[in-house]
């Protein structure tokens, strides 16, 4: 009586589990099959009970479960299955109200060993855990997973786009700075420059006036050999001022100071053409002449390391901002310097037709390999070692050729050397914002 009692409070508390519950033998015959099951599946226990499982729901994966099932039969052990492996055994419908992915109920599946008094098993349980709401967390959480990480993603593109802005704002910033200083510098050495060669013409116009007066002492000194004190005199004093050379020498320093403060007023006109800050907008200039006045600003690059050969084709004036063309020129001829490692040569060609005209400065240095031709106008792309070169050179050029509605496209062969060809239109049908973005 109490065993039947036993029994009875078994059946009735697998009947109202909320979960599946069935049983079968060493034949997968079903033995048991609990409430959850037949509603389900919508196959009752009468239907189901003393019938081959496979038999009965042929779209079970019959290999994997059998494999499950005679496992636990022979290692007398439990066995477990998560929905995150298979996400169900029996495709069960859910009454969840879910936006998109799931389509069945998740199960979590534990096949147990019952055994007999000498310790054989002689049924598996097989019980099915309903884990849909669970599924439904994990998918929800794995979405807002994804998504943070496309926003991180996001935010790392924007990170990177402000950093460009900055770094491209930085340096122009600083080659504003820099021009306005040129500028400055070029009025202030100009005006000393103007009178101190306004001195040294007049100067030289005086000594020759006074060297015309010693040239006609000179003339009368035979008429003082009637005095011998005075012409004594006068032979000794040309002796202490070695007259003879400085005749000579004193010209020659004249024309030698004047030929220098004709180079500095050369190297102040250069500055001046460089910065154009007085030529910020839209106007008619000579490339040439603008590339020539960077040449002479970089000089000092340059000089030891290359020969400049010039192949002009005579440019007509062409309509851009003649500052920020020369800040390409500027970075264009540095890089060809740097490029050269001993002794080279940096070429400069221009040409043109009726619509654009072209400028090319080449080199014979390193040259670029083929995997990093198309990054050179990446920002902060360089190959340059760290401190040497911040990548942004390139960037900022390309980006006022683009400005310029040009191009500017490279060539290069490692070993042999690099070729930028700049491009402009001669004429502007519309003219983009001055200055940098």
């Amino acid at each position: 009586m109490h065993e039947a009692i036993d029994r009875s409070l078994l059946e009735f508390i697998v009947e109202r589990l909320e979960a599946g519950v069935f049983v079968v033998d060493r034949d997968y015959r079903v033995v048991l099959w609990n409430r959850f099951m037949a509603m389900h599946s919508q196959r009752s226990a009468k239907e189901v009970v003393g019938r081959n499982l496979f038999e009965s729901f042929p779209e079970l994966p019959q290999k994997w479960l059998a494999r499950k099932i005679e496992g636990v039969f022979i290692l007398k052990n439990y066995a477990f299955t998560s929905w995150e492996q298979r996400p169900f055994l029996f495709r069960f419908n859910h009454n969840r109200p879910i936006t998109g992915g799931i389509d069945a109920m998740r199960q979590n599946c534990i096949l147990l060993p019952q055994k007999d008094a000498a310790g054989e098993v002689k049924h598996v349980c097989v019980t099915l855990l309903d884990f849909t709401d669970t599924a439904m967390y994990q998918m929800r959480l794995n979405e807002l997973i994804d998504q943070l990480k496309e926003e991180k993603a996001a935010q790392q593109v924007l990170i990177g786009k402000l950093e460009d802005a900055q770094g491209q704002l930085l340096q122009s910033e600083k080659m504003a700075s820099i021009g306005q200083l040129a500028a400055g510098v070029a009025h202030e050495i100009n005006n000393p420059i103007g009178f101190v060669n306004s001195n040294l013409g007049s100067l030289k116009g005086q000594v020759e006036s006074l060297l015309s007066v010693l040239s006609a002492y000179e003339e009368v000194e035979n008429a003082l050999k009637g005095q011998p004190d005075l012409l004594a005199s006068l032979q000794q004093a040309k002796v202490a001022a070695d007259l003879d050379f400085l005749r000579d020498d004193i010209l020659d320093l004249i024309n030698e100071s004047l030929d220098g403060v004709q180079r500095v007023k050369k190297i102040v006109e250069n500055l001046r053409d460089f910065s154009r800050v007085d030529a910020s907008e839209w106007h008619y200039a000579n490339l040439e002449q603008g590339l020539e006045s960077t040449l002479n600003i970089v000089w000092n690059e340059i000089k030891y390391k290359a020969e400049v050969v010039r192949e002009y084709a005579g440019l007509p004036d062409v309509e851009c901002i003649a500052a920020q063309i020369n800040q390409v020129f500027m970075n264009l001829l540095v890089n060809a310097a740097h490029a050269i490692a001993e002794r080279g040569t940096i070429t400069l060609r221009t040409g043109f037709d009726e619509r654009e005209v072209w400028v090319e400065i080449e080199d014979t240095g390193v040259g670029i390999k083929q995997e990093n031709l198309k990054r050179v106008f990446e920002p902060f792309f360089t190959t340059k070692p760290i401190g040497k070169g911040t990548g942004l050179g390139l960037s900022l050029a390309y980006g006022i050729v683009q400005r310029h509605q040009g191009g500017l496209e490279v060539q290069s062969e490692p070993g042999k050397g690099t070729r930028f060809r700049l491009t402009l239109p001669r004429h502007h049908t519309a003219q983009p914002a001055p200055g940098y973005d």
